[in-house]
């Protein structure tokens, strides 16, 4: 009887995972596809997909009101799609990877990321952003920053990633991002 609701909750956070991953990659395709788009389209198929992820958003909130054994799953997710929301994040990867909670692979993009800069293949500002998006979601996954890469990442951080930065500091206080999370779906529909 322990078991009791335990697939059936794996099958929803699976689901759930899947619905977010394709939302996430309907993200990062439009950003490839971006110059083969004339402006409108580009813009208008980018707000319908943040549009899907403000109603994922208030369906995880929905659940999460109702099921505390998804909890932890959920505020994973939902931080996720918090930061594809305030474009705290930029890069899709990056929300993916976080969401997953993967600081190996996002370790491993960064590492990339410095190859890359140091090649010349990547701008500076675009190596920059990326970094400072991976740190951000590798210190949220409670992964251990040196102290170069926090001085990096408190020179080099926007003012979306500090705000999700000290909004989500606290992952027991779960009401307290939700708010925050609500507030600016709020303002994004405006």
């Amino acid at each position: 009887m322990a078991s009791r609701g335990k697939s059936e909750t794996e099958k929803l956070i699976h689901n759930l995972q899947e619905q977010m991953d394709r939302l996430v990659n309907q993200l990062s395709d439009l950003e490839d596809c971006k110059e083969d788009l004339d402006e409108d389209e580009y813009e208008e198929t980018k707000s319908d997909t943040i549009e899907q992820l403000k109603e994922f958003k208030e369906s995880l909130d929905k659940m999460m009101g109702g099921d505390l054994s998804l909890v932890d799953e959920l505020n994973s997710m939902q931080l996720a799609i918090r930061a594809a929301i305030s474009e705290a994040f930029k890069t899709p990867e990056v929300i993916k990877m976080f969401a997953k909670k993967q600081p190996g692979q996002l370790r491993q993009r960064l590492a990339e990321l410095k190859r890359d800069g140091s090649l010349g293949k990547l701008s500076s500002a675009a190596m920059v952003g990326q970094s400072v998006e991976i740190l951000t979601a590798l210190k949220k996954l409670g992964e251990t920053l040196t102290p170069e890469e926090e001085a990096y990442l408190s020179s080099n951080s926007s003012s979306s990633l500090k705000e999700f930065e000290q909004v989500s500091g606290n992952m027991a206080s779960g009401d307290k991002v939700l708010a925050v999370a609500g507030s600016q779906v709020q303002q994004a529909a405006k």
